[in-house]
């Protein structure tokens, strides 16, 4: 598969499987505006993932569109990284895991505002302000979680030290990111590191959070290897296209 391909792939996948967890929390959220933000984060990924689908089809040529790569592909051809797609679990679940994600997305959508792709260029341009406010709203639901009551404190350090694991993939590369940047279209993803660290750090410890050890990392999800979840989170998510192949709106 093309290299570039691929990446777009990976991106419009994160961004896709993380909408649909968060699309599953909504009415579960503990106030009725918590369940419109997570309704609204979620739109805002599922924009990213409709971009970056529609371009990964003018990549490859092949006539597939947005909706192909959303609902016609088996779950071991989705290039998410496991972070993403980690079951809901109680609130602090669905905010610590929000949270270490826009902590890197944000830094990424701004390295990507110098690609030397111009569809992805353009893309970050809205991207980058999208997630912005989803790092603003996230971090501030950790600092009040983790500064709470000794409940929350003692639910959202559970979330990171179970989350954690997870988190080392999204700075893995191979040859795919290899390729992407030596031709400038990313910077290679370990240079994010120091910033996720940085802003993961000083949130944890204003929510009077321990980060924990780095440890072995769960990694495959970039290259189709899945957790046991996933397979329900796609078969919920194609269930209606796949039951009226063909329908439209």
């Amino acid at each position: 598969m093309d290299a570039l391909l691929t990446y777009t792939l990976r991106q419009g996948d994160r961004a896709l499987v993380l909408a649909q967890r968060l699309l599953e929390a909504v009415t579960h959220a503990p106030e009725i505006e918590e369940d419109m933000a997570l309704s609204n984060l979620a739109l805002d990924l599922i924009g990213q993932a409709r971009a970056l689908y529609s371009y990964a089809g003018d990549v490859e040529d092949e006539g597939h569109d947005e909706d192909h790569f959303a609902y016609w592909r088996d779950q071991h051809e989705f290039f998410n990284p496991l972070l993403v797609e980690q079951p809901n679990g109680d609130f602090a679940q669905i905010i610590v895991r929000q949270f270490l994600h826009d902590a890197w997305a944000l830094p990424y959508w701004n390295s990507m505002l110098q690609s030397t792709d111009d569809a992805l260029r353009a893309l970050a341009g809205k991207a980058a302000k999208e997630t912005a406010y989803h790092l603003r709203h996230s971090r501030s639901w950790v600092v009040r979680l983790g500064d709470g009551t000794d409940e929350s404190h003692a639910r959202a350090q559970t979330a990171v030290d179970e989350l954690w694991r997870y988190t080392g993939e999204l700075f893995e590369a191979d040859e795919v990111e290899a390729a992407m940047a030596s031709d400038g279209v990313i910077q290679a993803p370990d240079a994010l590191r120091d910033i996720w660290r940085g802003t993961v750090g000083s949130t944890l410890d204003e929510a009077t959070l321990t980060m924990p050890d780095d440890g072995v990392m769960q990694t495959g999800g970039r290259i189709g290897r899945h957790t046991e979840s996933f397979s329900r989170l796609v078969g919920e998510m194609q269930v209606v296209a796949r039951a009226h192949p063909g329908a439209v709106w």
